[in-house]
């Protein structure tokens, strides 16, 4: 299907997995406290093991994301013979503040920008995303995070709040394109949610699903990186 990127005003994100290389910064996080117990493990085991137990935490009571990171440290290194110290936990909580933006995503989103209004939904705390938004470089239009919510991704109340948010610049769900890795937090949600969506597939080139639980769903478009998508919602492609 190919959209036509003039019936639209505004996109809106995800922000880990999309512009956020959240799976480097897993890794980065976890590798080290699994070496120090002696753990051997690939990345995709890792970041699988990972998926599945963050869905867990997400989808019980909420938790702020960094007590959702520090529990998920502590598990992941279980399922390998590892107990984290609460030091470890700790900073792994807060490591977000140091993921690494994809390196087309901050020049991607000011090219966007001229065109389009932005927002971000994001399974993440204001504070950390604040210190993910800064290595974006660029001003959201609307920013709503899991800590505003009291939920995670793919509860369809995080949707909702977005299109709240939206609905208040007059801004209606036919006229929003929602972007996104995830299938499984974000497009099956949102296609439920009546929006059109665009896969930024950042694994194209990898086997599995990665940090995210498998889904299905069908978007409504396809592109490798933020680059390809920019270049084609511009019509510079």
């Amino acid at each position: 299907m190919t959209l036509d990127y003039d019936a639209f005003d505004a996109l809106t994100f995800d922000c880990y997995g999309t512009l956020i290389d959240w799976e480097a910064g897993i890794l980065a996080g976890l590798r080290p406290i699994l070496e120090r117990g002696g753990a051997t493990a690939d990345d995709e085991a890792i970041l699988e093991r990972y998926a599945a137990i963050e869905a867990l935490l997400e989808a019980g009571p909420y938790l702020p994301y960094r007590a959702v990171l520090a529990r998920g440290a502590r598990k992941v290194a279980a399922a390998f013979g590892v107990e984290p110290t609460d030091e470890e936990a700790a900073a792994f909580g807060g490591s977000v503040a140091d993921w690494p933006a994809f390196e087309d995503s901050s020049r991607s989103l000011r090219r966007l920008k001229h065109r389009f209004r932005l927002g971000v939904l994001t399974n993440c705390d204001d504070d950390l995303f604040a210190a993910s938004k800064k290595r974006l470089g660029v001003d959201f239009d609307w920013v709503v995070t899991a800590q505003q919510v009291g939920s995670y991704k793919p509860s369809h109340r995080n949707f909702d709040a977005l299109l709240e948010r939206l609905a208040q610049d007059r801004v209606t769900p036919r006229h929003v394109i929602h972007v996104a890795q995830s299938l499984y937090h974000d497009h099956v949600p949102a296609k439920k949610a009546g929006l059109r969506t665009v896969w930024i597939d950042r694994r194209h080139d990898l086997p599995g699903a990665g940090a995210t639980p498998p889904a299905e769903a069908h978007p409504d478009a396809t592109f490798p990186s933020m680059a390809a998508f920019a270049d084609a919602a511009l019509g510079e492609g």
